[in-house]
Formats: structure tokens, C-alpha cells, sequence
């Protein structure tokens, strides 16, 4: 029987096997890196040790460590999570030759499936080699071959691009995973991207638990998943659940995996690889099929049997990944305080889940399952996070904020359920792509089920449109500033206030009869507070909650919508003067190298890339604003810098901001 688990990860995902640790009456033991020393993931276990450093390579991928402080802690069981050395055979092995449950699958099988190039000449295919690749073979995707989460991967539609592309990913694939191998295979334009669940004991028994969609997706890293996956053939399902069982089998694989494919636009199924660990989206199938994965790993690991067949899937499931990016500036990471977050119809992360099972019951059941508990006249919606309110995100690791999923019978109430949860949140802090979710799951082609993983290429921009309801709350957040600040009306006529959020300008005045607003005449204002304004708009009175935290911003929430606006300053403030052409770090991160030959005095073009600079685990470019002489160079390599950080100077430059192009834009 297993004790006490350590779980050799961090954030969200630890978080979420400690919830089931916690309710197995499993001890639970967590690393940590020094960027880490307060995260939640910390505050929530048993037991906590530290791992030196920040950077991946130093701490959550140092196998070593996490061995030793297993043994130190006591612990007689890893869960490794998702990412970092879950797919790593060797971490595999130290942890069992320490006398330890690996609460995974075996070394042998994460060895034949956990490099994707090794995983296709197990199914029968080979990856493309780069010297014979034509014309003819194009788009390609490099991919990285240790890892996933979009990480190592990029589209090539030039060969003349396709070198650079491929050291690119290598570098970015040996930062997030340790190992540097990367491969080459077709790109499937307008694919969907379906996987297949699995669970294995070691007694031969393999469950397929349905099917995911995950095809909506920025950068190849998924945003929306749902399970079953809509609009597939029985046909199809079938060849899929062989397909992934016939994986399984032939690996000995144990524990939780997961098969993925791409379904060409005609329909035919192209094996993409087996993810020999816990998925992220894996509580989609949690949800229809009524289990705890988690909970199945550690019995599967303690040697128990599973039944001869998995539960029967009930309703359907949609998750979405809340960001800490701001999607309308090329998904670009955002950093700082999180004051806030909490989401609407769902009972606090923190509590249990059920780990034995029991479908959420219909809403005419006699309870939905939330959390572990039942709760009546509630949606199931569930929240998996590695913040809490106070918290901070930092630079050195992915931007994800939390999970959203709802359940319901129908994928339509799903939808619907997942949509409102997300715009009711209250989410207080850097900028998140929020709004994105909620647009998404409402756009045409998503609710009806038109899937394809060009969705963001061909949407983002009418998706990142400022809308109507950006304009009444900034006149919400003036009102309630004005509020705040009140003070005697006059008698007399008097030019009116003007406040600034973000690209709106609110002009009101204080009258005898309340707030007067002077360039809006279809809205009225109903009543005012320093933290809530009513207002009549085209007839219709409207709510709006509005907080500020000192950080810049003002946060609106309303039943329409939430909105995180800039401060525009009375007065500009007095600001350091630089240099026309400098270009200036656009977010915090590390320089992982720069330029070849680049060097004072040396000829730049518009365009050319001249520092790549790594924040969230993502790497990004620094272009040459204009053409000239580059007379100052102040990136180094292995360099942490600040927004607004001078990384060089190019002469004749017009752009005084350095431009960005996303490493992982297609």
C-alpha cells in the first residue's frame, strides 16, 4: 500500500493529485524551485523540499534531486505529473531502483512511446528525413521528440526556413524537456486532433474511455478540449479505441496514457504519437465516465485489477485553459499578481473529488457532483489551478492559470455551462485570454461542432475585437472612481470631468440630480458607488462590479462581461528618454542567445531577428525595428531582463519598441 506520494511536478497538476491523495488518506510531499517557494503547490502538502535554482533544468528536471528528496521525505511512491520527466525513462528507473512505486508506466514502455520518432516506427511509420524533403512535401511540422504541449514544434511552408526552424525547436525542446530531438512530418492542413484515453492494469486488461477533441488550439498547444469528441463516425470511434488498445498492448503499458491522432478532412485517422503519462485535459473524461484517474494510477501502481470494462460515458464534458496572455498581441505571456479568482456555479478547488466513481448525475438526478460533495441546483463546474488569490505568475514557467470544466448532459448545455462559468469569473490580475474562451465557445464554428485546428488562424482577429461592452465599463469604472472621490456639485456650468481607460475617454458632470454623462446619450447613469454603478443603457439597466488593486488597472465585472483596464494618468509622468531605435525587452525573460555575428557597428535589416528571449517556457524573437547599424548590443545569453529592458540599439530606427514575432507562429 502506498503512504505517502511525491509528486515530482509543480503547480496545477500537483495540486490535482494531492486533492486525491488527501482523499485516499495519502500523504503528500512536493518540490520546489526557488521561483516556487511560496506556490500553492508548496502550501498544500504534507511535505515540501527544496530544490536549488529557477530555471527547469537546474530543479524540475534534475531527476537526481527529486530521488533524494523522495528518500529524505519519507515518501515511497512518485506521481510525475505531466511535462518536466514524466515521459523520462531513465527518471523512471531511478525512482524503482530507489526502492519506490513509479506511478506510471513501465520504463520499457515509456522508452518505445515516449519519443515520438521511436513511437511511429512502432506503428508502422517513419518520420520524414530533413536532407530528401522537397517542394512537393510541404507544410512540414517539426516536432519535438521527448515532449508535447506545443513546445519544440513548428510549421514550415519554406524550405528555406526549414534549418533554422529545426535548431530553433531543437533549442526550445532541450530547454522544456532535456533532450534536443527533434522530426519532421506532413503537416495536415484543417486536421482535427482526437485522442483516446487509456487505462491498463498489469494483468492485460486495457480500458479506451472514449474520445477527446482537442483541436482547438495556438502555437500547437491545446486551449479547448471536450470528450466525447463531436461528430465522429461509430465507424471511426472504433478504429480509434482498437487502435489505442493495440498501442497499449503493445508496449505492456500500465496506468493512464494517452493516444493521439489527426483526422484528415476526408476522414482517415494518422497516428500522431502515445503520451505515456496523465494528459492535461484528462478531466474531460473524468467527467462522462464518472472516475478518478488518479486515483486508478495509484491502484494500478499498488497491483490492483481493474474490472474487464470501463463504465459506460454519461453526458459530455468541455474544459478550457485559462491563460495568463494576452491573445491580441500574439498570445504574448503576461506576469504579475493575481488578485483574484473565482468562478462562478463551482465549489473551491481545494476540496476533494470523488476518487471511486459515479457519473455527475442529470439535472434531474438527485445531485450534481462537484468537488466531492453534493450540491443541488448547482452546475458541475470544476476548477483545477495551481494560484490563489495574492499569488504571483512569474517568467519561468507556463502561463496557465487553471482549468475550467463543466458537465452536462448534452455537449450544448456543456458549452453553455462552460461559457457563463467564464464570464461571470472574477479573474483580477495580468491580462488573460478570458474573453477568448468565452467568444470561442460561442463562435459558429465551434458550437457547431466544425472543428479543425486552423480555428485560431482563421478567427483570432474578429475574436480579439474590443466590443461594445468595453465602453460602459470604462464609463463604470469613471463613475465609480468619481464616487469615490466625490465632492460638491456646481451650481454653476463647468467644463466636465475626464477620465481615461485604455483607448476611452469618459466626460461626465456632477449635477444636482446625480452624474451627467456628456458623450454618451443613449446610457443613464441609475446609481453610483465607489465599487458598483448601475446604468441605463438603450433602456435596459445593466450591473457592473468595479475593483482596483493598486496594479495600474481597474477591473469591471459584469453579467455581460469582464474587463481589465488600463489607467490612463492625468499627467504623463516624466519618463527616462531613449534612443530612437532602441529596442526594449516587451516582457520578462531570459536571453537565450542572439543574433550570429551580430555585433556593434555591424548592418541589420528590418525584420532580422537579433535576440531570443525566453519567457513561460516559450522562446521569443526580437526583430530589427528598420534597417541600420546596430551601435549598441546589450543582450547576453543567460541574461534576466525586465519589460522595458534596453536589449540594443539599431541607428536610423523609427520603432522605439521592440516588435515580437511569436517563435511558434505558423
Amino acid at each position: 500500500m502506498i503512504t505517502s506520494v511525491l509528486v515530482a511536478n509543480r503547480g496545477e497538476i500537483a495540486c490535482r493529485v494531492f486533492r486525491t491523495c488527501r482523499e485516499l488518506g495519502v500523504s503528500t510531499v512536493a518540490v520546489y524551485s526557488d521561483a516556487d517557494a511560496s506556490a500553492l503547490h508548496v502550501r498544500e502538502a504534507d511535505a515540501a523540499v527544496r530544490l536549488p535554482g529557477a530555471a527547469p533544468a537546474d530543479t524540475y528536471l534534475r531527476g537526481d534531486l527529486i530521488v533524494k528528496a523522495a528518500l529524505a521525505a519519507g515518501a515511497d511512491a512518485v506521481h510525475p505529473g505531466y511535462g518536466f520527466l514524466s515521459e523520462n525513462a531513465e527518471f523512471a528507473r531511478a525512482v524503482m531502483d530507489a526502492g519506490l512505486v513509479w506511478i506510471g508506466p513501465p520504463p520499457s514502455a515509456i522508452e518505445a512511446m515516449a519519443s515520438k520518432t521511436r513511437a511511429k516506427q512502432l506503428m508502422g511509420g517513419a518520420p520524414l528525413d530533413p536532407s530528401t524533403v522537397t517542394d512537393a512535401d510541404l507544410p512540414l511540422l517539426v516536432k519535438a521528440a521527448a515532449g508535447g504541449g506545443g513546445r519544440g514544434m513548428r510549421v514550415v511552408r519554406e524550405l528555406a526556413s526549414l534549418a533554422a526552424e529545426l535548431e530553433t525547436a531543437g533549442s526550445e525542446a532541450a530547454s522544456a524537456f532535456g533532450d534536443g530531438e527533434v522530426f519532421l512530418e506532413p503537416y495536415i492542413e484543417r486536421g482535427r486532433h482526437v485522442e483516446v484515453q487509456v487505462l491498463a492494469d498489469a494483468y492485460g486488461t486495457v480500458w479506451a474511455l472514449g474520445t477527446r477533441d482537442c483541436s482547438l488550439q495556438r502555437r500547437h498547444q491545446k486551449v479547448i478540449e471536450e470528450s466525447p469528441a463531436p461528430g465522429l463516425p461509430d465507424a471511426l470511434v472504433a478504429t480509434l479505441h482498437e487502435s489505442a488498445v493495440t498501442a497499449a498492448r503493445a508496449v505492456g503499458y500500465r496506468g493512464a496514457g494517452t493516444v493521439e491522432f489527426l483526422i484528415s478532412p476526408e476522414g482517415r485517422a494518422h497516428f500522431l504519437e502515445m503520451n505515456t503519462r496523465l494528459q492535461v485535459e484528462h478531466p474531460v473524461t473524468e467527467a462522462v465516465f464518472g472516475i478518478d484517474l488518479v486515483a486508478q494510477q495509484l491502484r494500478v501502481a499498488e497491483g490492483e485489477a481493474l474490472p474487464p470494462g470501463p463504465p459506460p460515458g454519461r453526458g459530455h464534458a468541455v474544459e478550457a485553459r485559462l491563460y495568463a496572455e494576452d491573445p491580441s498581441k500574439g498570445w504574448r505571456p503576461q506576469t504579475g499578481v493575481l488578485h483574484a479568482l473565482e468562478v462562478s456555479g463551482c465549489l473551491p478547488a481545494h476540496r476533494p473529488m470523488s476518487a471511486g466513481g459515479g457519473s455527475p448525475q442529470a439535472p434531474d438526478g438527485p445531485a450534481l457532483r462537484a468537488g466531492g460533495e453534493a450540491v443541488h441546483g448547482l452546475p458541475w463546474v470544476r476548477v483545477d489551478t495551481g494560484y490563489a488569490a495574492g499569488d504571483s505568475i512569474g517568467v519561468h514557467y507556463d502561463p496557465m492559470i487553471a482549468k475550467v470544466i463543466a458537465w452536462a448532459p448534452t455537449r450544448d448545455q456543456a458549452v453553455r455551462r462552460l461559457a457563463h462559468a467564464l464570464r461571470r469569473a472574477r479573474v483580477h490580475g495580468p491580462v488573460t485570454n478570458r474573453a477568448l474562451l468565452v467568444r470561442s465557445l460561442e463562435h459558429p464554428e465551434f458550437t457547431g461542432a466544425q472543428l479543425d485546428t486552423g480555428f485560431y488562424e482563421r478567427n483570432l482577429d474578429a475574436l480579439t475585437l474590443p466590443g461594445d461592452g468595453e465602453r460602459y465599463a470604462a464609463i463604470a469604472a469613471a463613475l465609480a472612481d468619481a464616487a469615490a472621490r466625490r465632492g460638491a456639485w456646481r451650481n454653476l456650468h463647468s467644463q466636465p470631468q475626464v477620465k481615461a481607460y485604455g483607448a476611452h475617454e469618459v466626460r461626465y458632470r456632477l449635477t444636482r440630480d446625480g452624474f451627467l454623462l456628456v458623450d454618451d446619450p443613449g446610457v443613464r447613469v441609475v446609481h453610483v458607488t465607489p465599487h458598483r454603478v448601475r446604468l441605463e443603457i438603450d433602456g435596459v439597466v445593466r450591473p457592473f462590479d468595479v475593483t482596483g488593486h493598486g496594479d495600474g488597472f481597474v477591473h469591471v465585472d459584469s453579467p455581460a462581461g469582464a474587463y481589465a483596464l488600463p489607467v490612463r494618468p492625468r499627467f504623463t509622468e516624466p519618463r527616462e528618454r531613449t534612443r530612437p531605435g532602441s529596442l526594449l525587452a516587451p516582457m520578462p525573460g531570459t536571453v537565450v542567445r542572439v543574433g550570429e555575428g551580430l555585433a556593434e557597428g555591424v548592418r541589420v535589416t528590418q525584420g532580422q531577428p537579433l535576440v531570443w528571449l525566453e519567457a513561460m517556457k516559450m522562446e521569443h524573437r526580437i526583430l530589427s525595428p528598420a534597417s541600420g547599424t546596430l551601435t549598441a548590443l546589450h543582450a547576453v545569453p543567460g541574461r534576466q531582463v525586465e519589460v522595458g529592458t534596453l536589449l540594443a540599439v539599431v541607428q536610423n530606427a523609427d520603432v522605439h519598441n521592440a516588435d515580437v514575432q511569436e517563435e511558434r507562429e505558423a
